[in-house]
């Protein structure tokens, strides 16, 4: 299957990087290439873009479709969380732009074997990174109920939580939870039937938890915001794409203590904490997707961008 992926707000998120045809970029979260791509052609041949992708065939796939972008196009594998690393190694102290577009890409939910989704028949696998040793599986069948129940709750916001949680361990005592399909069956039977008839797929947010805990995808996201803020140059911009409540809250309060990092009591005439701003937040309020965008692509529904620039007091 060739790599699918509907890049989300295309041109709201490289507009928002306000890209310089010299500067250097870094699309984080590389997937097809769709956003670099467009990075690509606003950049003149001092520009430079660098792609990270953990999933390996994401590299595949930017790769080729980058191709004609030649020198200008330096393509990594491993983790955002590396950022400062991959760029140190390349002999890149500062860039320009850094963009993120987090969460599960369409090719990732569409190619069954990799165990994304609860509607296919499949290895319970969810590794964005298969060099990963850990899989979804594990977490199904070793974590401890009380630890199901808080990723559940926490990362699937599903108020069923207890009751799938407690359901998985009584299943798994029977047999070894193994598939997509078995965990979406027992999910699906923790949850009562008047429920199961209003809303979406009962299995959405316990998959969507169980994916996030395993690749570690808010731990991740908020360990690494303030270094990407700190990487950019003067007037640089931070672009990200989230899609659901938690990555959004993280990214949000992230970027406004970059504004206004201040620990004074607001009564203080004068800032004592000598904290000072890295930035503004361009987005007052989330770009939401157009209806034009909506229409054609249903799963950029709950996406939400926001924008940082940096901007250097001293």
């Amino acid at each position: 299957m060739s790599f699918e992926h509907v890049s989300v707000m295309l041109s709201e998120t490289v507009d928002g990087l306000n890209v310089r045809p010299g500067g250097i970029y870094v699309d984080g979260t590389l997937g097809g290439g769709g956003h670099s791509y467009e990075i690509c052609k606003r950049l003149s041949g001092k520009g430079r873009l660098i792609g990270i992708d953990q999933d390996e065939a994401a590299i595949a796939a930017a790769g080729a479709r980058l191709s004609e972008y030649g020198d200008m196009v330096t393509i990594v594998r491993s983790n955002y969380e590396q950022i400062g690393k991959v760029l140190y190694e390349l002999g890149i102290e500062k860039v320009d732009g850094i963009m993120l577009d987090l969460g599960v890409s369409s090719y990732q939910l569409d190619t069954a074997e990799r165990g994304f989704s609860y509607k296919e028949e499949a290895p319970l696998d969810m590794r964005m990174d298969t060099r990963n040793p850990k899989t979804a599986r594990d977490i199904v069948n070793t974590y401890s109920e009380k630890d199901l129940f808080r990723i559940i709750r926490d990362y699937g916001e599903d108020n069923f939580a207890k009751n799938i949680a407690k359901h998985i361990c009584m299943e798994r005592e029977k047999q070894p939870i193994e598939t997509t399909t078995q965990l979406a069956e027992i999910i699906k039977q923790a949850i009562p039937m008047a429920v199961r008839k209003k809303g979406g797929h009962p299995a959405k947010q316990t998959f969507q938890a169980i994916r996030i805990e395993l690749n570690r995808e808010l731990e991740v996201l908020s360990g690494t915001l303030d270094e990407m803020i700190d990487l950019l140059n003067d007037g640089g911009r931070l672009s990200i794409i989230t899609f659901h409540s938690l990555e959004d809250r993280i990214v949000k309060s992230a970027m406004k203590k970059n504004e206004n990092p201040c620990t004074c009591p607001p009564d203080f005439p004068v800032c004592m904490c000598g904290n000072k701003s890295k930035g503004r937040v361009i987005t007052r309020k989330p770009i939401l997707p157009s209806k034009e965008e909506l229409e054609v692509n249903s799963r950029s529904a709950s996406a939400k961008l926001r924008v940082f620039e940096r901007v250097y007091t001293d």
